[in-house]
């Protein structure tokens, strides 16, 4: 195998996401006769990007965004004050990261504010309850008053204010003016709502300019909520539980860049947001694994690489590198025993190969091997 190295260092950015799984109970959203029911109780938000966007133009992706120095401002203080404050804010302690490669150069964003004082992770949920305002219009508050902590069940999202519209453009201008509209509606991003869940880096591939080191949330709540979507960045959203959203991208309905399609094949473990929501606060005190693909270019397709397989190098070069090899994707397969990697036949075929043990006590995808009716 050879590698091919891109000229100059790429500019990392970090980012939040957040993966909104709703519970489904009305009668109007029963599954269509023509397509079996769902195995899983709940669905996921999915917002579907503009075609204009210079970043995954057109994917399903969930919400969410660059961190902004807005969301890591000690301004927050006052608002989380009385009832909440450093260090934790109410949250559970920190997870250890249990990734020590890739270590990246310096992040192309805001730095934290000098006094320290607001704790990454607090900044990092602030932006993804952002985002999901800007992008969706949907507001993940609780009221100033309510005790710290995760709610014993799935919440609820706050019901849109009056003026939408106007705060959402206000805010897209000016991120600084989320902070107004929680205290204008007396409340503070229900950060306790937010898992952990999990961390992607954008693999390196030519071309590519943006690049992302992403926070990954988890919320689950008990009905979905409105959605508005922005019509600048999102132009248009669904609800669908894991084995819809798989089967819309294999049917070529959606597309869904493959850390989202592993994402969604992950979620397809649990049978009800119940579960879901157990799991999540079981393993609130666990390590987070923050993850580089690494692409592999075979005769015939592509594979990207995740942490265990046995090809997957921690090699710093592979942060501006391909592997790539003369051998069809099936002859890799056929010589390897040791699989954590998504294979990509084509922009809407892709096989998950999982067959290491996941770490602190999260799950995996169980193997996701396409039909043959869908090559």
């Amino acid at each position: 195998m050879s590698s091919s190295l891109r000229p100059g260092p790429s500019r990392w950015r970090r980012a939040a996401s957040i993966v909104l799984a709703a519970g489904w109970s009305h009668p109007e959203t029963a599954t269509p006769p023509s397509r079996p029911p769902p195995a899983e109780g709940f669905r996921l938000l999915l917002l579907q990007r503009s075609p204009h966007q210079g970043f995954m133009r057109g994917a399903h992706v969930f919400p969410g965004g660059v961190l902004d120095a807005a969301d890591q401002s000690a301004d927050w203080l006052g608002l989380f004050a009385p009832h909440h404050g450093p260090p934790r804010f109410g949250l559970s302690p920190a997870p250890f990261s249990g990734t020590a490669f890739p270590s990246l150069p310096d992040t192309d964003d805001h730095k934290a504010d000098n006094t320290g004082t607001l704790p990454e992770d607090v900044a990092f949920r602030i932006c993804a309850v952002r985002e999901a305002f800007e992008e969706a219009g949907v507001l993940l508050l609780r009221p100033r008053t309510s005790p710290p902590g995760p709610t014993p069940g799935p919440g609820l999202a706050l019901e849109p204010p009056r003026g939408l519209a106007a705060w959402r453009a206000r805010v897209r201008r000016d991120p600084r003016h989320f902070l107004r509209l929680c205290a204008h509606l007396d409340c503070t991003p229900d950060i306790w709502a937010l898992h952990n869940w999990s961390s992607w880096l954008t693999p390196f591939l030519p071309g590519t300019t943006r690049r992302f080191d992403t926070a990954f949330f988890l919320c689950c709540l008990r009905e979905p909520p409105p959605v508005y979507p922005d019509l600048a960045e999102v132009v248009g959203y669904q609800w669908s539980s894991p084995s819809e959203a798989t089967e819309s991208f294999l049917s070529k309905e959606i597309w869904l860049p493959p850390p989202q399609f592993y994402e969604v094949r992950r979620l397809a473990n649990f049978a009800s947001l119940s579960d879901l929501h157990k799991f999540c606060l079981g393993r609130a005190l666990e390590g987070l694994e923050r993850w580089l693909p690494i692409i592999l270019l075979t005769a015939d397709g592509m594979v990207h690489l995740l942490p265990g397989d046995e090809l997957y190098l921690e090699d710093s070069d592979f942060l501006e590198n391909l592997m790539s090899t003369e051998k069809k994707t099936e002859e890799i397969m056929k010589e390897g025993k040791q699989f954590h990697r998504i294979v990509t036949y084509n922009r809407h075929l892709y096989d998950i190969h999982v067959t290491v043990q996941s770490k602190y006590k999260h799950v995996y995808p169980k193997n996701s091997v396409v039909r043959k009716s869908h090559l």
